[in-house]
């Protein structure tokens, strides 16, 4: 194996027969294995995954981290970077080490594998031609519907990642702010119990919403429809008329957001038409 690379190592997100034959290998015989739990990671290499030393990489030390990582792979040691599950630096720390060793010419080699995104996708039944990766929204309410309203006439599959205690709270949002949008909503993939709800955003909230408990990370794909010349002319025609019969542009905001138009949206339409 070469000396200096730093590999970037994708883990099993459920299923320990994820695990390739290639990462074993390179989780093996890396002289140093930079994980997000060392816990979780000694459980993996307990079936036969190599015994390389174990050092934390995690948010919390993330910075500190890289310098010294950064140090052992310039004196010419192999390091793997692995998350608790799925591919490092995907809404996990990494990106940082990444960027770091590549400026400093350092090989970086990609082990790919599992990734909760692309799972969910590859069963979800959404258009996937073009999609994007939106992770965890903020948590402040008012934070989080500025994230979805600028995704609204998007024209492709977003997919994010979601607490138990907030994946209903998050499908009422989609279907308010995005016009109630077709989603594929995961939970436990991999395992034995994996499950997949399919249908409108807010079906599938009350449906969860109905459960005495909800376990485990969720990961939800929706499919936002592009926004045409017309739906932008009907929208504008729209506001042009509830300005004109009195309404403020906070109340055009949230009888038009039933039908999809975002409160951004609304906003600037009401410019447009003000400053005319």
């Amino acid at each position: 194996m070469g000396a200096g690379r730093l590999y970037v190592v994708a883990t099993p997100i459920g299923n320990l027969e994820d695990l390739s034959p290639r990462a074993a290998r390179v989780l093996a015989e890396v002289d140093l294995i930079a994980a997000e739990d060392t816990r979780v990671t000694r459980r993996l290499l307990a079936r036969g995954s190599g015994g390389a030393r174990l050092v934390s990489y995690r948010d919390e030390n993330e910075r500190r981290m890289t310098s010294r990582l950064l140090g052992r792979l310039r004196a010419g040691e192999s390091v793997a970077l692995v998350s608790d599950a799925g591919t490092p630096a995907v809404s996990d720390p990494g990106y940082r080490l990444i960027r770091a060793a590549a400026r400093a010419g350092i090989d970086v080699v990609s082990v790919p594998g599992p990734s909760a995104m692309v799972a969910l996708l590859s069963v979800s039944g959404l258009p996937t031609d073009r999609f994007s990766f939106e992770g965890f929204l903020p948590p402040a309410r008012a934070a989080r519907r500025r994230a979805l309203e600028a995704l609204s006439g998007a024209g492709r599959t977003v997919v994010f990642f979601e607490s138990p205690r907030r994946i209903v709270r998050l499908l009422e949002e989609l279907a308010g702010v995005l016009g109630d949008p077709e989603v594929a909503v995961g939970r436990e993939l991999t395992k034995v119990h994996q499950e997949v709800l399919r249908g409108r955003a807010s079906e599938v909230a009350d449906l969860l919403a109905q459960r005495d408990r909800l376990r485990g990370e969720f990961t939800v794909a929706a499919y936002v429809e592009a926004r045409s010349q017309e739906d932008a002319r009907d929208a504008e025609d729209q506001v042009r008329r509830l300005l004109e019969a009195g309404w403020t542009a906070r109340d055009i905001a949230a009888e038009l957001r039933t039908l999809g138009v975002s409160r951004r949206r609304v906003y600037e339409i009401v410019r447009k038409l003000s400053s005319r």
